[in-house]
């Protein structure tokens, strides 16, 4: 199989063109054949035209390769070697929610033949890609693996929005379901992952590493969280504290915030769920997850305790909150705790105003029933900034000043303006 894949003989089909797969279709696209397919029309236009929907990559790395992108499910026929790569997020009762996995599983299955490889990059519960979606896999093509096709799973280590760790740079962990399979899968990786491979054992164990690699986070940023709640109350400054304790050499800096996104915020629940499954109820995991998922409510509620503190009727107020997507510099608004905290401030009658500069307004009002601004107004009774866009980084106190309706209440959820603090007739960071 590799050597057909070296020579073009063959080719590879990245399934899901979002922030995984489309520098993944791009840099295979180096060596090999590639067909990158999206279900979205318009998505992969932008794609055929060299730009990225997502506004991570630069209009020049279109430009050396050669990507088949379509959104026809024929065109995965032409393919043997599949790399699914699409969202897995959880539903309104954070469970998590497998339509996306399945159906791509669907898709390729109808495409598979005998001696082709399936490699999952999506993040899952282990488990998950022999008990869920090999399964679909075989109903639909006819096939059993190992023997008629192999199966593998290399989970994603993208980092949206930082342009210092790339694709290539990022150490890749490779899994599949016998020692050939393994084999194979390592070479078509090695090829254009600088940072090295690391064979994992089994594909369970690749499942499993991914997901705890963002649950470690989870738990750790929920600390931080819980002692900004405690050190509030005391009227201590949460990242001095932090600055302090830094000083000592084993001691792990992490900054209080919103947990939003694909990652942090969901994958924690994957392996709940499947915890859950066994009979076993984690509680350390859990509890991170109650704490961040509380955060946008707490910030909510000292917003307005604060208004009402200066007097202001939260109902008759006006509120800017700068930013909306889960993280700096990025077009993301999946699972944002921006959303949670401007709907809470909603629940107290007040009138909330949203800018961001990364956000599609379309994006925005089809997932979250929400209006951008496109221009930030006058009078603004309370700013909170919520996202570090590089774009607020070069703004000053005095331009909050200007926007607001008599004295400046500053909600620096980022902390960009700690230095310029008591400027503001009010300031509150996390």
């Amino acid at each position: 199989m590799y050597s057909e894949l070296l020579n073009k003989e063959k080719t590879i089909a990245v399934i899901g063109l979002g922030y995984v797969g489309l520098p993944l279709a791009l840099e295979l696209a180096k060596h090999f054949r590639v067909i990158g397919f999206d279900i979205n029309v318009e998505r992969i236009a932008l794609m055929q035209q060299g730009l990225d929907p997502t506004r991570e990559l630069d209009a020049s790395v279109f430009q050396h390769v050669e990507v088949q992108f379509t959104a026809d499910p024929a065109d995965l026929h032409k393919a043997h070697f599949f790399i699914i790569a699409v969202p897995t997020d959880i539903n309104e009762h954070k469970v998590p929610n497998l339509i996306p996995l399945q159906k791509a599983s669907e898709s390729v299955g109808k495409a598979l033949k005998p001696g082709d490889y399936v490699v999952y990059e999506s993040t899952v519960y282990p488990g998950c890609t022999e008990e869920d979606c090999l399964p679909i896999l075989e109903q639909h093509s006819g096939l059993k693996a190992p023997q008629d096709f192999k199966i593998g799973y290399s989970p994603e280590r993208i980092n949206p929005g930082d342009k210092t760790r790339p694709l290539a740079t990022i150490l890749k962990v490779v899994s599949g379901c016998d020692a050939a399979a393994l084999e194979t899968i390592a070479k078509v990786y090695t090829l254009i992952i600088t940072a090295g491979i690391y064979e994992a054992p089994s594909i369970k164990v690749a499942e499993a590493a991914k997901v705890i690699e963002n649950i470690q986070r989870d738990l750790n940023i929920s600390l931080v969280n819980e002692l900004a709640m405690v050190f509030d109350k005391m009227d201590i400054d949460t990242n001095a504290v932090l600055a302090a304790a830094a000083t000592k050499w084993n001691f792990h800096r992490y900054s209080p915030g919103l947990v939003g996104g694909h990652c942090i915020g969901v994958d924690p629940y994957y392996l709940l769920h499947k915890a859950r499954q066994l009979g076993i109820e984690p509680q350390v995991i859990a509890a991170g997850r109650r704490i961040n998922d509380a955060m946008p409510v707490w910030i909510a509620k000292n917003l307005v305790q604060t208004l009402l503190q200066k007097g202001k009727n939260p109902s008759s107020s006006k509120v800017l909150v700068m930013g909306i997507t889960f993280k700096e510099d990025v077009a993301d608004i999946r699972n944002s705790k921006v959303v949670d905290l401007v709907k809470e401030l909603m629940s107290y009658s007040i009138h909330v105003q949203i800018t961001d500069p990364w956000a599609s307004p379309n994006e925005v009002a089809h997932e979250y029933r929400l209006s951008l601004t496109e221009q930030a107004g006058k009078n603004y009774d309370a700013i909170v900034l919520a996202v570090g866009h590089r774009e607020y980084k070069k703004l000053s106190i005095d331009y909050f000043k200007e926007l607001s309706h008599g004295d400046l209440i500053f909600f620096d959820l980022k902390g960009l303006f700690q230095q310029q603090r008591n400027e503001a007739d009010f300031y509150w960071t996390l």
